[in-house]
Formats: structure tokens, C-alpha cells, sequence
């Protein structure tokens, strides 16, 4: 535990409770990072909208994961995070109920230094010492991260039934994709890289090249769709070991679309198949239809939290060290642990209802 936490562990008991605002006029939601984590944040947003519908709600997130509610219709404003508990601080006053779905102890002690009066947010292991409104969770219960960013609405007393992860491209950007378009049949959106942000790297969540493929080669031989591979800016050398391998005609869109373009050409495929990703959580919470592909982390924490007859994970359970801090399994092999080609392409028949 670092200094921070350990000075909480002290205050915990000293933080006087009070009761949250039964109208709040300004309500902040801090969630940081990274993409698929703010995504699991967003059902909060359906919470807070629908029991304070005139409430003026805004986020306080990195500038590496704004665009994952930038246009959300739910927020008045997205403002990005500056460095340090500080500066965090002072981007967090004037509120009157600050919503904190994250277990960092330096987000609680910004919080508590904010001197706004009523702040919910998780506690676990005594980081929620900041917090007025605590929801207590265990870390060795497995549960979907999604839920446990709920338990920061019930303890506040919200109804949180029906809310589901949430993203909505921009005008400009579904305008953007459908000008691409001018394909006459339907397609697969395939997005073979993800595992990097930066905070976290690990390349080892991607299925292989070689995988995605023969799934793609699957996708129109079979089903007579045709393939677009997707990828960031850095992404190239993924994906170019993707297109390198496969026998059929694919289209090449990686560097060449934003975060909320990739969701946008997701909603108008048949399907968008992709690792677990922040892009993948992202094109589920947009509506599409999302299969993902697990090895070396949990879905029952990291799934698609999204309408379930639009999504589905293809995963072979393996043993996992713990939670959200504790990594992949320290001797994962996907030859040995993961998914088969044969299992993914189940997968994505009985999504696709075929």
C-alpha cells in the first residue's frame, strides 16, 4: 500500500459521514482512466440521470480516455484530469456531490481535500478513507467491475436496474464512416491489437495473428462478409501481420479513424471481433454487435456490460491470481490456456444466430 493509503488507513474512522443531497444541483463523476474502465463507469450516468433528472452532471477523466464520453448526452461538460491530488483537488470543488467509482486512495484524498460536503465513492481496503458515502467491496469476490462501480449508486440509494455501459458516437463522426462506406454487402470489423495504455501493457491479452486470420477468412467464405481490419495509429505492426497472413481480400483502416469512428463503423457491421479492449468495450456500449475474446483475463469482471443479445465472450477458464491489480496468470500460454479458432467461430455463429 503506498504512503497515501496508509494515511487513510488513519482517517478512515475520523471522516464525518453525512447524509447524500437529496437534489444536487452539481454533480461531478471522477473516473480517470483508462478507456474500457470509464466505459464500466457509464452506467452511473443512467443512476444519477434518472434520479436527478435536472442536475447538471459533468466527468472528470484523462485526456487519454475523454473520448469514451466526450459526447455523452447524459454530461454537461468532460474536463480532463490535471496531475496530482492537488491540482485534483481543485478541478473537484464547488460540486455538491462528487461520485467516485475507483478504488484509488489518491482520488479519496483529493476528494477529501476538496471540502465538498458530500463525496461516494468505493472502499476497499481503506482507500475510501475520503469518502462521506463509502461502498465497501471485497477484492476477492468475483464480480463484474461494472456492478462494483454500481455499488457507489446503491450506497447512495439510486435504483441502478437496467443500467447498462453506454457510448454515443458524434454526428461527425458516424457522417465521417458513412462516406467510407461504399461496400454493397455486409462486413466484419476486426481489431487484433489493444493490451496498451498507459496504465497497463500487456500485449499478452491478443489472440494470434495467425487466429484472426483464419476467423476472418471464415467470415467470408462462410457467411460472404466482407473484412475491415482496424487498428490505432500504432497499431501497424498488429494488423499488418493480420492482412500478411490472410488468403481473402480485407480493407485496411488502420491509423485511419478515431476511437469514436471505430465505435461508429461497429454499429453499422454484422459483427466487430476484437480482444479485450478498451475498443471492444467501447463498440459494445455503442449498440453493436460485439464478440470478444478472452485468454489471460476474467469476463466474469471484464465482460461486455451490455445489452446481452448483442454481445458475446468466447474465454476458457483458466486460474486467475485475483483482481483488478493483480495481472494475468504469470505462465498463460494461448496454445496451451486459450480459445481455438473452432471455439471463437462457435462463438460467433451463435451470436449471429446461425
Amino acid at each position: 500500500m503506498d504512503w497515501i493509503g496508509l494515511i487513510g488507513q488513519t482517517l478512515h474512522p475520523l471522516v464525518r459521514h453525512r447524509p447524500p443531497l437529496n437534489e444536487p444541483k452539481r454533480v461531478l463523476v471522477v473516473k480517470l482512466c483508462c478507456i474500457g474502465d470509464v466505459i464500466f463507469a457509464t452506467p452511473m450516468l443512467d443512476c444519477l440521470r434518472r434520479a436527478w433528472p435536472d442536475a447538471t452532471i459533468e466527468w472528470l477523466v484523462g485526456k487519454w480516455s475523454a473520448p469514451a464520453v466526450e459526447n455523452h448526452p447524459a454530461l454537461k461538460h468532460v474536463i480532463h484530469a490535471r496531475s496530482g491530488w492537488r491540482a485534483l483537488a481543485r478541478q473537484m470543488a464547488d460540486y455538491d456531490l462528487l461520485v467516485v467509482p475507483d478504488r484509488s486512495s489518491q482520488l479519496s484524498l483529493a476528494a477529501l481535500r476538496s471540502r465538498v460536503p458530500h463525496r461516494a465513492g468505493l472502499d476497499s481496503a481503506g482507500r475510501g478513507f475520503g469518502y462521506t458515502v463509502r461502498a465497501p467491496i471485497d477484492p476477492d469476490e468475483i464480480r463484474h467491475e461494472a456492478d462494483i462501480y454500481l455499488d457507489v449508486a446503491r450506497a447512495l440509494g439510486l435504483e441502478t436496474a437496467g443500467c447498462r455501459a453506454s457510448f454515443v458516437p458524434t454526428e461527425a463522426q458516424v457522417e465521417r464512416v458513412a462516406n467510407k462506406l461504399t461496400l454493397g454487402r455486409p462486413f466484419a470489423v476486426i481489431h487484433p491489437a489493444g493490451g496498451n495504455n498507459p496504465g497497463m501493457y500487456m500485449p499478452v491479452k491478443r489472440w494470434a495473428a495467425a487466429n484472426f486470420a483464419a476467423l476472418a477468412e471464415r467470415c467470408v467464405t462462410h457467411l460472404g462478409l466482407q473484412v475491415m481490419v482496424v487498428g490505432g495509429p500504432n497499431d501497424g505492426p498488429v494488423t499488418a501481420d493480420v492482412l500478411r497472413t490472410m488468403r481473402v481480400p480485407a480493407i485496411d483502416l488502420t491509423g485511419q479513424l478515431s476511437l469514436g469512428e471505430v465505435a461508429a463503423l461497429a454499429q453499422r457491421a454484422a459483427v466487430y471481433i476484437g480482444n479485450d479492449t478498451g475498443l471492444s468495450h467501447m463498440a459494445a456500449a455503442a449498440g453493436a454487435h460485439v464478440l470478444m475474446i478472452f485468454g489471460p483475463s476474467d469476463p466474469r469482471r471484464y465482460g461486455p456490460f451490455a445489452a446481452p443479445d448483442r454481445v458475446r465472450y468466447v474465454w476458457r477458464p483458466v486460474e486467475m491470481p485475483g483482481g483488478v491489480n493483480a495481472g494475468p496468470p504469470p505462465d498463460f500460454d494461448w496454445v496451451r490456456d486459450g480459445v481455438s479458432v473452432e471455439e471463437v467461430w462457435a462463438g460467433l455463429l451463435a451470436l449471429l444466430g446461425l
